[in-house]
């Protein structure tokens, strides 16, 4: 790329000159020049490295690598050798993120394609187009991811470039979702429509969408970032497990500020690291959210680690320097001071509905309603996905809503019709209710396309769901998560019941197989709080009958019907719990 030498190579060269000098017995040369300092779209990114390595930091190999050829930069080559059918090298793997494209060797050999969608909304007939590109190019099926979300699976290399450009000629775009960037901005899933929200977080969602897309500073960050907006609306976003929330408050009168709706700023969450996002004091006006999130960016990729992969997140560098002295350096970017407020003058949030995402509710226009549709383990065929489309088109304003809670909604049905819609979402072979068990279960990709899941998350999920239908019937909501490995795709630690998949040993010979260890009293929301391990190295086979136990044991021993899992689950330590499930058990 023709780069000036870093600082650590600039000393190399030095000393090797004048050795060899020396050696010859004549007058070292004039020292080279200082390089330049780094200009360009990329300057901000690489000053931050050069910092990194004159402190005496040694660069990850990520680092080097987008350096040494940006990726937005090598589309060509990447579309070169795709269609070549050319597999890519690990340092192209990475850099081939940054247009969306996973290679998911060996769990499949063929890429995934991540999509951005603003607020988890995109029309019918760009739903449909998406159902024909996977089936014209990809593996016939897509899954709704924990990010409002969808992937594309098993594109050979081939078809990866036509994929990716496919998405663009119908308006949807895959860049920078993957890798060391800022990954799809998540909203209210029902915003705009819901009679309780407090604000429409669309516009906002979509601004920073677009502020990302066109701003080149935003990629290449330390790690990956996750920003999410909610609205105050009936279905949980989980703002708070990502590194920037953005919860919709009223601040009330005699506060020394405009009273109305704002932004509360919660930073840090990452709940795969045990934590989730803390109230930082500030609240900010709706109209400034994009600017705020823009100086805590500049902040992140300034001063986050790019020496330690597991370091390189927001949460560790909060952890270092404490709330306050990371908001000095946010209002240093700004050139003004962020707005504190007391948090007695804030009223309290709406209460959300952890069951608003599935079946029929009313819009807050008149004579409409939502319909939450159930998508078993996130994965939906191209034909299940055009007669969604075909639904929302007839029936609906045409929209299609995706939630974190890996389902599909569609809006704006007149209740006059409601009766078609049900039957319609039927005959696709899907469902608009479900039991609780089926409402709250959500898995990660897992084994069968993910190289790190050590679990077929999904195909669990679903015998789960399958073993205890008929065995086991709730009357409170319940969230049982399974994610395949570390990286918590699947937010294990927030479920009721969670699930990280495992190698169990079964014999003295090392023999091993599929498994979880399973954790329990997890939450999210008012109720946030980080899964306690209750059981390890579960076969994924004995997954089923285990759950059913521990959800006998709750119902026998719950304090009242209105007791929920997770309160059943505070009272007693891990202990008494086995106890009660190994009585359940027999």
């Amino acid at each position: 790329m023709g780069q000036d030498f870093l600082p650590e190579q600039k000393r190399w060269l030095e000393g090797f000159l004048s050795g060899a000098t020396a050696a010859r017995n004549v007058a070292p040369p004039a020292t080279p020049a200082m390089a330049a300092e780094p200009t360009g779209p990329d300057a901000e990114q690489w000053k931050a490295q050069d910092r990194t390595v004159a402190a005496g930091g040694k660069l990850v190999d990520q680092e080097k690598w987008k350096r040494a050829d940006h990726p937005f930069e090598a589309y060509d080559r990447l579309s070169r050798e795709a269609r070549s059918g050319a597999k890519p090298k690990p340092e192209d793997n990475f850099r081939w993120r940054y247009h969306g494209l996973f290679h998911v060797a060996p769990a499949q050999d063929s890429y995934m394609c991540r999509l951005r969608i603003p607020n988890g909304i995109l029309t019918h007939w760009q739903f449909a187009a998406v159902a024909d590109l996977a089936e014209r190019l990809g593996g016939g099926y897509s899954h709704v991811t924990t990010r409002a979300n969808l992937q594309i699976r098993e594109i050979v290399p081939e078809n990866a470039p036509s994929l990716v450009e496919g998405l663009m000629d119908v308006g949807l775009v895959s860049k920078g979702s993957g890798a060391d960037n800022i990954r799809n901005v998540t909203g209210s899933a029902t915003a705009g429509i819901d009679p309780q929200e407090l604000i429409d977080t669309r516009p906002h969602a979509r601004a920073w969408h677009h502020h990302i897309l066109n701003t080149r500073a935003m990629y290449g960050l330390p790690r990956k970032f996750n920003v999410a907006f909610d609205g105050g609306g009936k279905i949980p976003t989980l703002e708070e497990t990502n590194d920037i929330g953005f919860q919709a408050v009223e601040v009330l009168s005699g506060a020394p500020v405009r009273p109305g709706i704002w932004y509360r700023l919660t930073l840090g969450g990452i709940t795969g690291h045990k934590d989730f996002a803390r109230d930082t004091g500030i609240i900010v006006e709706p109209a400034e959210a994009v600017r705020v999130a823009d100086a805590i960016v500049h902040v992140f990729v300034d001063h986050g680690n790019r020496t330690d992969r597991t370091k390189a997140r927001l949460k560790y560098l909060l952890d270092d320097w404490g709330f306050a002295r990371f908001l000095e350096e946010v209002e240093k970017k700004l050139g003004a001071p962020l707005t504190r407020i007391d948090a007695a003058l804030v009223a309290k949030r709406p209460a959300t509905d952890r069951g608003a995402h599935i079946d029929f509710h009313p819009q807050r226009q008149a004579g409409l309603s939502w319909a939450g549709i159930v998508i078993p383990a996130g994965r939906m065929t191209a034909q299940e996905m055009r007669a969604i489309a075909a639904i929302a088109q007839d029936l609906g304003d045409g929209d299609i809503r995706l939630t974190v809670w890996q389902n599909v909604i569609l809006s704006g049905i007149p209740h006059s019709r409601i009766a078609e819609a049900k039957a319609r979402i039927e005959a696709i072979g899907l469902a608009w209710t479900a039991s609780a068990v089926r409402a709250g279960l959500v898995a990660c990709t897992g084994s069968r396309g993910c190289k790190f899941a050590a679990s077929d998350t999904k195909g669990h999920a679903l015998a789960i769901a399958d073993h205890l239908d008929g065995r086991i019937e709730l009357d409170q909501p319940l969230n049982i998560h399974l994610t395949g490995c570390h990286h918590s795709c699947a937010q294990h630690y927030i479920g009721d019941i969670g699930l990280i998949g495992a190698k169990v040993s079964i014999n003295e010979e090392g023999d091993q197989v599929e498994g979880y260890h399973i954790h329990v009293g997890g939450g999210f929301g008012a109720d946030a709080r980080i899964g306690r391990l209750l059981q390890s190295d579960v076969k994924a086979e004995d997954a089923p009958a285990r759950i059913e136990a521990l959800l006998r044991a709750y119902l026998a021993h719950r304090a009242d019907a209105t007791e929920s899992f997770a309160t059943f689950t505070l009272r007693h330590d891990a202990e008494a719990l086995n106890a009660m499930t190994q009585e359940a058990a027999t």
